[in-house]
């Protein structure tokens, strides 16, 4: 994917270091929490939060993989179904403080998702939210607790994050790109889609 550099991976760092203060901050033990990243860009930033909650209070939160795609209110009805992706649960989240990651929410359909699919998991006590990139452009009311960068967008434009040779690997950075073809639907993603192409 080409387009315009928002976050460069130095900033990307430094956001989720933010994030990690202010998450111990807010926790008065950091024993009670569980993350769980919402694949794909949000395996990627989940361990590398994992690492800053580790160095800041010699905690190491769990981390889990949750796939959303069957939970999600917007791939009924579709000819093609999207692909599965991985599911990852160390444990049970009963009575934990779970702790959604995404890389970039949009419409909040991603995380309603997500917070649905916790349930075959367990009963989280509270569920908070992380988003590297908030797009603003919500249609469910979902609060994000924990975000790196709002960046309100357009219709015809898609926030990503991406990763040497096209994997969520190596330097990350998050760029925006923009369709001027006429009835594009780019930014508002495909069923069951990544968030960071403008679903969630």
């Amino acid at each position: 994917m080409t387009g315009t550099r928002l976050l460069d991976d130095v900033a990307i760092r430094r956001a989720l270091m933010r994030i990690a203060h202010e998450i111990v901050e807010r926790h008065e033990s950091l024993a009670e929490l569980y993350l769980v990243a919402i694949p794909n860009g949000g395996v990627p930033l989940g361990r590398m939060l994992v690492e800053n909650l580790e160095k800041l209070s010699g905690v190491q939160a769990p981390l889990g993989i949750l796939d959303t795609t069957l939970y999600r209110d917007d791939v009924q009805g579709t000819a093609e179904r999207p692909p599965l992706r991985v599911t990852e649960m160390p444990s049970s989240v009963d009575d934990r403080v779970v702790i959604l990651v995404e890389d970039v929410v949009n419409t909040g359909r991603t995380i309603r998702a997500a917070m649905d699919a916790l349930m075959d998991f367990g009963r989280p006590r509270a569920v908070q939210v992380v988003a590297l990139v908030d797009r603003g452009r919500r249609e469910l009311p979902i609060k994000i607790d924990f975000v790196g960068k709002n960046i309100p967008t357009q219709p015809g434009e898609s926030v990503e994050l991406v990763g040497e040779g096209g994997q969520l690997e190596g330097a990350l950075e998050v760029l925006l790109e923009r369709s001027g073809a006429p009835g594009s639907r780019a930014g508002v993603g495909t069923p069951g889609g990544d968030s960071s192409k403008g679903v969630g």
